[in-house]
């Protein structure tokens, strides 16, 4: 197939990092990123935490680039529908992008609770309109309640108590984070939070909220009530794939794709970055998303090499961070597949290596501090062949 045209929809890190990587290795072709926000690509992990600051603007989180006149960006509009046959993408102010090859790059949108009661005072943070449309309200409001208690959801606790928030996080699970971090590691965050201040009401759900014009007050399932004048929903996301409808793809969980990030149904189209379901050779057959910060630019410059006819075998090594309560959060694999959690190196309570297992073989290394012992522990991950280096 002839590759003169392609579009990117997704003006996202993994939308970036493919079409870098598409100029890197030689694509000379007409190349069009659309992204639906107004703001170049951007940095999203400081959403939760430094976004929230007073006087965050976005030039701080842009990304770099050396990309030139010869790349088009239609920001601000949004893809509507496209026709993979036909090779055409329809965008929301009704403009047609023509392409021989489509890379989805949209990444997630994130989920709402349906709760009774009304909505202003209600946020979400997925997006810098996001975190600046909460960063005001924390400060006015001062007391704010969290449902989930996920990774972006103790960042934003983390942040919030340092704005000087009164903060609560509501959650079903009995530890934060347990799914990725296991129960021990996770019971040791959550203290280190308490000792923050921070008020957890685990095992828990919201039922309703409470309110004239705005949420004063959130009802939990065995009759709580709290004063939430801000509720914050870090209940997680879903991939952005409607737009693709029609086209006969596998859209239950992302875009399905082949190892080489080309999806499974049609050849014009590859997926990158959170919205990409693909199978990692060195961890086992399944097809997953991963949502890592490291995969945006792993599975764009794939899908790059595939594109350009170089794809080989590919094998990324995940790999999150997460800053809470002055700690650093690292992570190697994939933690949340495993079915026992072992510390290596250290104390939960204080600098630590977890070791995360699926089966008896190491899928996973999570580390707080001891940085030595960390990259001790993905080195092993490499070597035992649970993960490996593209």
């Amino acid at each position: 197939m002839s590759v003169e045209r392609v579009v990117v929809v997704g003006a996202s890190l993994a939308g970036l990092r493919t079409a870098e990587a598409l100029r890197r290795h030689g694509f000379a072709g007409s190349l069009t990123v659309i992204g639906d926000e107004a703001h170049a690509p951007y940095n999203r992990p400081p959403l939760s935490k430094s976004a929230l600051g007073e006087d965050a603007g976005i030039t701080d989180f842009r990304f770099p680039h050396d990309l030139g006149d010869d790349v088009t960006w239609r920001l601000g509009v949004r893809a509507v529908s496209a026709d993979l046959d036909a090779g055409r993408v329809e965008l929301g102010d009704s403009g047609i992008e023509t392409f021989d090859v489509l890379v989805a790059a949209t990444g997630l949108a994130p989920r709402r609770l349906d709760l009774p009661g009304p909505s202003k005072g209600r946020h979400v943070v997925r997006t810098y309109d996001d975190a600046r449309a909460l960063a005001p309200e924390l400060r006015d409001h001062g007391t704010v309640v969290i449902l989930g208690a996920s990774f972006i959801g103790c960042e934003i606790a983390s942040a919030a108590r340092a704005l000087g928030c009164d903060v609560t996080i509501v959650a079903p699970e009995t530890e934060p984070m347990i799914r990725v971090l296991g129960e021990e590691l996770g019971a040791a965050m959550r203290r280190r939070h308490e000792a923050n201040g921070v008020r957890f009401l685990l095992g828990r759900v919201p039922t309703a909220c409470e309110g004239a014009e705005r949420v004063e007050k959130l009802h939990l399932d065995d009759g709580t009530v709290l004063t939430a004048p801000v509720v914050v929903e870090a209940v997680g996301c879903r991939p952005e794939t409607g737009w693709l409808d029609g086209n006969g793809l596998d859209l239950s969980d992302g875009v399905l794709c082949d190892n080489s990030l080309r999806a499974f149904g049609h050849e014009r189209l590859f997926a990158v970055g959170d919205v990409a379901r693909f199978p990692n050779p060195l961890v086992d057959d399944v097809p997953r998303r991963i949502e890592h910060w490291s995969m945006a630019t792993d599975t764009g410059n794939q899908a790059a090499r595939t594109l350009l006819g170089e794809p080989g075998e590919f094998r990324p090594v995940p790999s999150f961070w997460s800053d809470q309560v002055g700690l650093r959060i690292q992570a190697y694999g994939v933690p949340g597949l495993a079915d026992r959690h072992e510390v290596a190196v250290g104390e939960v309570d204080s600098d630590v290596v977890v070791h995360s297992y699926r089966d008896e073989r190491l899928v996973g290394v999570i580390g707080i501090g001891q940085r030595r012992a960390l990259i001790t522990g993905r080195q092993r991950l490499i070597a035992e062949g649970a993960v490996a280096l593209s």
